[in-house]
């Protein structure tokens, strides 16, 4: 088996100036390589640049960060590196098709060559994410998805991509996430897409594998993965033949090169590379290997670059506003805090001013939203409409429903049971018209509904009515079960209204009629306390 030896060399792409790059590292000695064709000068050493991105999450502001990133790539590429560019998953979020249009010529934009089917690709329903395919410029791929016949997506979903570059061939595979059917709303989609379990993907994946060795002359094979570093961590260490894994789904952020972490090695000995970049595009990744003539990595360096370091410019900005429109400048911020460092098991008062929002401008008594649903936040200065995309981009419908005490109590302790988990998911729960309070544990100490006029009414969270109900305000995500935290139901009978709209329309309203400047406070409405427990 090849061992890794840390090594100290003049680092081969070091005109990339993407703040301090990681040491390269030995990963394996090469076995004196015969000098051949197209790469007699060097005896075989092929060098790639990738520019990798995972999980953006339809974030606009981060996308115009990231094409300049890509052309500060572009412009510092050392001229005898092979270069690629692509994503792991989750580019675009919710349904919104305006936003996800943006998304899409983004990719195009930056030159994106492959794209694995992520979870929230199939927020878009069929009809609308084939018409967006028919505009990409990339491919979409995943080996372990399964489209019907009748479906507007079906053909459109590849299993691999062959890229070329300075005459070197790569195979490129991509993979879907196995617990998709968990993890997309009720749409048209969750018929039309199926995904294969774990195990019978790593197989389809070695088949592949082998099937561009053995036809395609290919030894350089990266797989595109969206189902997470645990699953792909297994992937690494069960086939032969994959040199490099750009993971998703689990939002990690993984720096440098770690031996058993991100440097693992196949059934066979050779090094695996794996890496993943965090989520909501705050991250690009610049990954730089070399291959010795039998295409495998003898030398990695794996850079993390923050897109924030990066400005939005104006031409790309000027693009993006010729499809979604100018936005609309609706408040002023005067202070807000910082969000919490992780959103899903941490009560964000950024969140708390949606909610709030839900609940005043449909008058009911209790509105409710999930952790998941937030992905930005405000700061000090101006608010436009874009802004409120960006904190909360998911383009569900808004719908009034009846729940009583104990759906409410149910909904919660399934949120709660994050606090427990590592995934942290699926997030707790954000009220406007009740407060909760959590152990550490995931425990539901207390609960008490709050009415329209300021006063508290206690609930017993060990002993909730069932007669005893409320009009609630929540996304059509939630009312059908999503993230299990209501029983999943397309149609459920407890729903009072339904609006055309999403949550983001009412923030834009609710925020017009506040004061100005208006302030976001961090009011505790949720706390989690440490455990009493031994």
């Amino acid at each position: 088996m090849n061992t890794i030896t840390p090594a100290f060399y003049t680092k081969y792409n070091s005109k990339v100036k993407f703040g301090n790059l990681q040491t390269p590292q030995v990963v394996a000695t090469p076995v004196n390589p015969k000098p051949d064709s197209a790469d007699a000068d060097n005896n075989g050493v092929v060098k790639t640049s990738i520019l990798a991105i995972n999980d953006v999450h339809g974030k606009m502001t981060n996308m115009e960060r990231i094409y300049s990133v890509s052309k500060q790539f572009d412009r510092t590429l050392p001229k005898d590196t092979d270069s690629l560019k692509v994503s792991s998953g989750d580019f675009i979020l919710g349904a919104n098709f305006v936003s996800n249009q943006v998304a899409n010529k983004f990719m195009n934009w930056v030159g994106v060559k492959a794209n694995t089917l992520g979870n929230h690709e199939l927020d878009v329903v069929p009809s609308k994410l084939a018409q967006l395919m028919g505009e990409a410029d990339y491919k979409l791929l995943a080996i372990n998805a399964h489209v019907a016949k009748d479906s507007p997506m079906y053909g459109k979903i590849g299993k691999s991509l062959i890229y070329e570059d300075n005459g070197h061939k790569y195979g490129i595979i991509g993979i879907a996430p196995s617990d998709m059917a968990e993890r997309v709303k009720l749409n048209d989609s969750v018929k039309d897409v199926t995904v294969d379990d774990l195990d019978t993907t790593i197989n389809l994946v070695q088949e592949e594998v082998d099937r561009l060795k053995k036809e395609e002359g290919i030894n350089k094979i990266i797989v595109l993965s969206h189902s997470g570093l645990k699953n792909d961590r297994k992937l690494a260490q069960s086939t032969d033949g994959i040199d490099i894994i750009h993971s998703a789904h689990t939002h990690e952020l993984v720096s440098g090169i770690e031996k058993g972490k991100n440097l693992l090695y196949s059934k066979s000995g050779e090094p695996v590379i794996l890496t993943e970049y965090g989520k909501d595009g705050e991250n690009v990744g610049i990954l730089n290997v070399e291959f010795n003539k039998d295409g495998v990595i003898t030398k990695v360096q794996n850079n993390t670059v923050k897109t924030r370091s990066f400005n939005r410019t104006l031409p790309i900005r000027t693009a993006v506003e010729g499809i979604i429109g100018k936005p609309e400048i609706i408040g002023r911020v005067s202070k807000a805090p910082k969000p919490p460092t992780n959103r899903l098991i941490e009560y964000n008062p950024h969140g708390g001013l949606i909610v709030d929002a839900m609940r005043a401008e449909l008058g009911v008594d209790i509105a409710v939203l999930n952790a998941g649903n937030i992905r930005g936040h405000f700061s000090e200065g101006p608010v436009d409409s874009r802004l409120i995309n960006d904190i909360t981009p998911f383009e569900d419908k808004i719908w009034v429903n009846e729940l009583s005490e104990k759906d409410l109590v149910d909904a919660i302790k399934v949120g709660a049971e994050s606090l427990t988990r590592s995934s942290h998911k699926p997030g707790i729960l954000y009220f406007s018209g009740m407060k909760y309070k959590l152990s550490d544990k995931g425990e539901l100490l207390s609960l008490t509904y709050i009415d329209k006029n300021g006063t508290e009414h206690p609930i017993d969270v060990n002993n909730p009515s069932t007669e005893r109900k409320f009009t609630v305000a929540s996304d059509d995500f939630f009312a059908t079960g999503g993230d299990n935290y209501l029983p999943t139901n397309a149609n459920p009978d407890f729903v009072i209204k339904k609006y055309d709209f999403d949550k983001n329309k009412l923030a834009c309203e609710y925020i017009k009629k506040l004061p100005q400047p208006f302030e976001i406070i961090d009011d505790k409405r949720v706390e989690i306390v440490p455990s009493t427990s031994k």
